[in-house]
């Protein structure tokens, strides 16, 4: 409804601008630098004003340009290949790294990762769900994750929910993955809260953050990014 109504737009401001203060107030007091993602709608990839709109929630908090990434869909992308060239490489340019959301689901294209400006693609949770049992589900996973490290950009699985999905994934060589395994969504006060009582180090703006999961999650040991949830991505150490 809000995508129908136009109220998206007011609301994915508040959430762009929310999301760069969060992440810039976790810099300033820990000393670490943490990416976020923030999900595009259609009608806020195709407003005029986007542009504009990031570089002012960039300017006003300071947040470095590599820490903020937009999430967009493969369907998004298609319905106007040379519209959505433009607009991401124009976020490109401001330093704003792009994720291609649900990837295997939509329109699928491995020519639009080639021609545009895609720091990483997320492996829709249809196939993770299957991926510990399925053949299949193992193979196009391993398929993506292939893609993407021939690529140089990254592969990060969607709906990680049990140990053996994770364990399936590390050893198809998924580095990184999201999911109720790793945790519940967060309160942005809990998430603060778990940052400031388990932050050991980091190892450069994007690097690892370490953090204890305890005996229950032993194959999955640091939390490397915040996304657009914050707790959901993990990395999955080999």
């Amino acid at each position: 409804m809000a995508e129908e109504t136009g109220l998206i737009l007011p609301l994915g401001r508040y959430v762009l601008d929310t999301a760069c203060r969060q992440v810039r107030s976790i810099r300033d007091r820990l000393d670490v630098d943490l990416p976020i993602s923030v999900n595009l709608s259609p009608r806020q990839f195709q407003e005029n004003g986007l542009l504009p709109q990031v570089a002012a929630a960039l300017d006003a908090t300071g947040l470095p340009s590599e820490l903020l990434i937009f999430e967009i869909t493969e369907t998004v992308v298609m319905e106007d290949l040379s519209g959505a060239r433009e607009v991401m490489k124009k976020l490109n340019r401001l330093g704003v790294r792009l994720a291609i959301d649900d990837f295997g689901t939509g329109h699928s294209s491995l020519a639009y990762l080639k021609q545009f400006p895609v720091h990483e693609v997320k492996v829709d949770r249809t196939f993770v769900q299957g991926v510990a049992e399925s053949p299949v589900d193992s193979a196009i996973v391993r398929a993506i994750i292939d893609l993407a490290n021939a690529m140089g950009i990254s592969a990060v699985a969607e709906g990680v929910e049990t140990k053996d999905q994770a364990a399936e994934l590390k050893m198809l060589g998924c580095q990184v993955g999201q999911g109720f395994y790793f945790s519940r969504p967060l309160r942005a006060e809990e998430f603060d809260k778990l940052l400031t009582r388990h932050f050991a180090r980091t190892a450069g703006p994007t690097g690892p953050v370490l953090i204890n999961k305890g005996a229950n999650t032993s194959d999955i040991t640091a939390v490397s990014s915040v996304r657009a949830c914050p707790t959901d991505a993990s990395t999955l150490p080999a």
